[in-house]
């Protein structure tokens, strides 16, 4: 995704992202999840990072999509 008009705002478990990207679709941003290491097992090879995912958003709405993941976030560590 290097010549694209997204950029990685996340990294984080299946559960942590799938609770950004309700906070980030509730509000209008369009976030496309990225797992490699899913991809890496429908295709029969082995990922070093199990259940780790990566999370992108247009770089428009980086600002917007980087306070929700830190309200996210932040409300977690408590």
């Amino acid at each position: 995704m290097d010549d694209s008009d997204y950029t990685k705002v996340f990294t984080g478990s299946f559960i942590i992202i799938q609770l950004i990207v309700d906070k980030l679709e509730a509000v209008g941003i369009k976030a496309i999840v990225k797992d490699e290491s899913e991809s890496a097992r429908l295709a029969g090879f082995g990922a070093s990072i199990q259940g780790q995912q990566d999370l992108y958003v247009s770089k428009e709405e980086t600002h917007d999509a980087l306070a929700i993941i830190e309200a996210v976030t932040s409300d977690l560590e408590v």
